[in-house]
């Protein structure tokens, strides 16, 4: 297991382990923000570190590649330098000239068949280091997405409790107003103007 995957595990144990905002469903959690953003941290610095990891797999397909062709073109020279010294021979070496044909065309079949496996192979080896990069990136878009879901509930939670108390001081306002409206229709000058 990557020192990656391992981070993201304790950042799930962590979230697992919050306690539930007060007044919440269980959907809302409290966290330290210094505990998440260490966790983020050691995340961005180690991702790299993954990345060139898997670079470096990717890399050795070439060498792997280079090495197979050298295998199958040195094969290929020996087998064409056997299949020169025959065909110089005597009249008896007509049946080595078409066993060294033979030869040939076997050590081609094989140089062409390290070539395809060892393509295969590195082919395998980037699509699993593609894969686990995805993979990671995967766990990590998530987590974003949760810590955004998160953030979003808060602020909600946070707009309905302002609007609420707006509401109340604007009915307050209201019906002091109206009280106030009320008082000056009964004050001794309104009588006197009557």
């Amino acid at each position: 297991m990557s020192r990656i995957e391992q981070i993201i595990n304790e950042m799930e144990e962590y979230l697992d382990g919050c306690k539930a905002q007060a007044f919440s469903n269980s959907k809302r959690i409290v966290v330290e923000k210094d505990v998440i953003d260490d966790m983020l941290v050691e995340l961005r610095m180690r991702t790299p570190e993954e990345i060139k990891k898997y670079q470096k797999i990717i890399a050795n397909k070439d060498e792997i590649l280079s090495e197979a062709k050298k295998t199958a073109e040195n094969t290929i020279y020996e087998a064409s330098k056997q299949k020169e010294e025959m065909v110089s021979q005597s009249e008896i070496m007509r049946e080595a000239y078409a066993q060294a044909q033979q030869l040939m065309l076997d050590t081609e079949a094989k140089a062409q068949k390290l070539v395809n496996d060892a393509t295969v192979e590195a082919d395998e080896i980037r699509q699993n280091a593609m894969n686990y990069t995805d993979s990671l990136l995967e766990g990590l878009q998530d987590f974003l997405a949760h810590s955004m879901d998160s953030m979003q509930t808060r602020f909600t939670a946070f707009y309905n409790q302002m609007n609420a108390s707006y509401q109340v001081v604007s009915a307050n306002r209201e019906e002091l107003h109206s009280k106030v409206s009320g008082s000056d229709e009964d004050s001794p000058e309104s009588n006197e103007e009557e």
